[in-house]
């Protein structure tokens, strides 16, 4: 009987993920969030976040990513994790506000640096956020708006912000246009981004990252805590083995 109570324990500490119920959390593959979420045409969208999914759904299959196929604008998705409509949100920077509706899991998915996007043809050079300041009017920095750089400027102060555009591609236009001397974005994946809006030549990523930060996995508030709990093993499964690395220099 011993023994065969110690094989029990053993089996089920071997069957114990495969065993967990089945979960699906609800996304959305968020609008122009580059490198994130990719349209790749025909309805199918791709990027790092796809393959996050599909990893966590790898590694435990209980674990089901739904709608990561269907676009959703970012501020609305994440009205729609606050609302519990959504379940999570796949790479985004942790903010005060946000942090009061999400888990935000640890480690990090990926560290992103902030560069300023200027016209080919302006020939400013910018250290730091003071010299920024110093071009007053002149010095429009244009962001997106609902996203975490534009909170991050206002908090700075002193700065001309311009957050009226509410993804990068009407912003890399504004810019364009000269409705703005910088517009402030994130790496990896700016130079991608600016290829495929067909703005190689028109602009130029000023070479002093801004500053830096990480992006995370968020998990609404309503979500039971073992699920987080997967999730975060999920993630630290995909760290330790490399798989994180192998994903953030594919979408660089």
């Amino acid at each position: 009987m011993k023994i065969l109570a110690a094989f029990c324990a053993a089996l089920l500490l071997c069957t114990g993920a495969s065993a967990a119920p089945a979960v699906t959390l609800r996304v959305a593959a968020q609008e122009g969030t580059d490198p994130k979420f990719i349209n790749a045409g025909k309805g199918r969208v791709v990027g790092f976040c796809i393959d996050v999914f599909r990893t966590i759904e790898r590694i435990d299959p209980g674990l089901i990513f739904m709608g990561d196929q269907q676009w959703m604008p970012l501020t609305r998705a994440h009205s729609a994790v606050v609302n519990q409509q959504h379940d999570a949100l796949c790479a985004v920077q942790h903010t005060e506000e946000r942090g009061r509706h999400y888990t935000f899991i640890e480690p990090a998915l990926l560290p992103i640096h902030y560069m300023l996007v200027a016209r080919a043809k302006d020939n400013v050079v910018i250290h730091n956020w003071d010299d920024v300041r110093k071009l007053g009017a002149q010095g429009m920095v244009l962001a997106n708006r609902g996203y975490a750089p534009a909170e991050v400027m206002a908090a700075m102060g002193g700065l001309q912000v311009n957050d009226s555009a509410s993804n990068p591609e009407i912003n890399l236009q504004k810019l364009i246009a000269g409705r703005g001397r910088f517009f402030l974005h994130r790496n990896p994946g700016l130079a991608s981004f600016i290829a495929r809006a067909g703005a190689t030549g028109k602009v130029r990523i000023l070479p002093q990252v801004m500053y830096a930060s990480t992006l995370h996995m968020a998990i609404g508030n309503h979500v039971d805590a073992a699920v987080v709990a997967r999730v975060r093993r999920a993630i630290e499964q995909m760290e330790r083995t490399g798989e994180l690395a192998r994903l953030i220099r594919k979408w660089e």
